[in-house]
């Protein structure tokens, strides 16, 4: 739909012809006029992110596997018939007094029902085999709706960061300017020489480029978020995307026990979910592959009709029918090696996916102790954070005060100012990686990455 819109927008906006084009953001999803807290920006990808979409797909196409897999233990109706006109000189005549002449058109049809019995094992392991190759498919669902929230949850905290980090350069470029007026007014008076007021003036041209930066990194931002949820931004747009976070960067408390994060990583990570039903599949695969090894039993009903070819009257409306019914019995005694190399191939399988469970589990625990510590630097650097904006400012307080009073230098106003934005600048980072950290973290042990969700695999 917002692609339709889109394209009646340009179609009518090609016909009014003017300014109409400013106009487009009316157009925009009303996510995008709106406050947009986290949980909504989780809960708008899960209806819209591509990938998610994708996932979805890819699960409902797995039901179409499930049914494959369970058709085997199912019976088997076949509805048959056949009409045949043959030329009459192909007919070959029986020299018999009294006796017909085979007809030159021929029909039948019947109906059978097909079960099988019993095949060496195979019929027990398909009905498991599918309710594990769904299983399986719902932990892939799960592995990509994880990564791509956690994706989202990262982009959102961008956008916070770069938005923080503009008020901080601004704030330092307001300062540097005001310092850069006061040392004019200096000059003008004649109480400080003009280098001052070119120390000054390369401090704020020193600034720009920070200031320059975040507001790139906040457009970019922006526009990563938006491609996560779906959106596809008008060409128009670029400066002012009206994406209106309402989240903020903060420092929640969050315990956590590394002993508890490994178990819980181990039992709830969708990838070993997912491996370990590949385990399971490729030990059904075995007892598939040996059912080669035993006969084959099958049981079977029908019933036919044909027209007559030799009872009299010998014509098309002359029919006979009547039902059968009957039981079958196939053994390959010897298939040359066939059934011998799928057992082969299956058990090699099998030992390679439980191979596989081993490696992913390790590197479970290893993503899960690097995202912990990762979570303690992030934690204690934030930490260390808490005083230095306030003694900063109090530093320039001192400077602008000794420097007013001939105590101080113009130097160390600056040098003030610089740390205070430094500051600034850190601490904003540090809550940034600490919110980042905490969310890796919470994706490593297989943590809901979204409580609130009306989309359900």
């Amino acid at each position: 739909m917002k692609k339709l819109s889109f394209y009646v927008w340009m179609f009518v906006g090609c016909i009014v012809g003017g300014n109409m084009i400013a106009q487009e953001t009316n157009f925009a999803p009303p996510w995008l006029t709106r406050p947009l807290p986290l949980a909504d920006s989780l809960n708008i990808a899960l209806q819209q992110n591509p990938t998610i979409l994708k996932a979805k797909n890819d699960l409902e196409a797995s039901y179409g596997v499930v049914v494959q897999t369970r058709a085997v233990v199912l019976p088997q109706l076949q509805a048959i018939g056949q009409y045949k006109d043959t030329d009459r000189n192909a007919i070959e005549s029986i020299p018999i007094p009294g006796l017909a002449s085979q007809p030159n058109q021929n029909w039948n049809a019947g109906v059978q029902i097909v079960q099988s019995i019993y095949q060496g094992g195979k019929l027990m392991a398909a009905v498991r085999a599918a309710k594990v190759t769904k299983e399986q498919a719902l932990a892939q669902y799960q592995t990509t709706l994880a990564d791509t929230l956690l994706s989202v949850r990262l982009a959102y905290y961008d956008i916070l960061l770069a938005a923080e980090q503009i008020t901080v350069n601004e704030a330092s470029v307001s300062l540097l300017e005001k310092e850069l007026e006061d040392q004019q007014h200096r000059y003008d008076a004649g109480t400080v020489p003009h280098f001052n007021v070119l120390r000054a003036k390369v401090s704020v041209a020193n600034a720009r480029p920070a200031l320059i930066q975040a507001r790139n990194n906040y457009r970019i931002a922006k526009n990563n978020l938006a491609n996560l949820l779906g959106y596809n931004l008008p060409r128009e747009i670029w400066e002012n995307i009206p994406l209106n976070l309402t989240g903020t960067l903060d420092a929640a408390p969050y315990q956590i026990n590394l002993s508890d994060a490994l178990q819980q990583a181990l039992a709830k990570r969708s990838e070993l979910v997912a491996l370990r039903k590949t385990e399971d599949l490729q030990k059904f695969n075995i007892t598939d592959a040996s059912s080669g090894y035993k006969p084959n039993l099958q049981v079977f009903a029908g019933y036919n009709w044909f027209n007559a070819q030799f009872t009299p009257p010998v014509d098309l409306d002359h029919d006979i029918n009547g039902w059968n019914a009957g039981a079958q019995v196939s053994w390959d005694i010897f298939d040359g090696l066939l059934t011998h190399g799928k057992v082969v191939q299956a058990k090699a399988l099998y030992e390679k996916s439980k191979t596989a469970v081993d490696e992913e589990m390790r590197n479970v625990e290893l993503e899960v102790r690097t995202t912990y510590s990762d979570f303690l630097e992030a934690q204690e650097v934030l930490e260390s954070q808490k005083t230095v904006q306030a003694e900063a400012e109090e530093s320039l307080r001192e400077a602008n005060a000794r420097a007013a009073a001939g105590t101080g230098t113009q130097l160390d106003v600056l040098d003030a100012e610089n740390s205070l934005t430094q500051a600034r600048s850190t601490q904003v980072q540090a809550l940034h990686d600490y919110d980042a950290a905490r969310a890796r973290f919470e994706r490593a042990i297989g943590a809901e990455m979204v409580q609130d969700t009306n989309t359900k695999p």
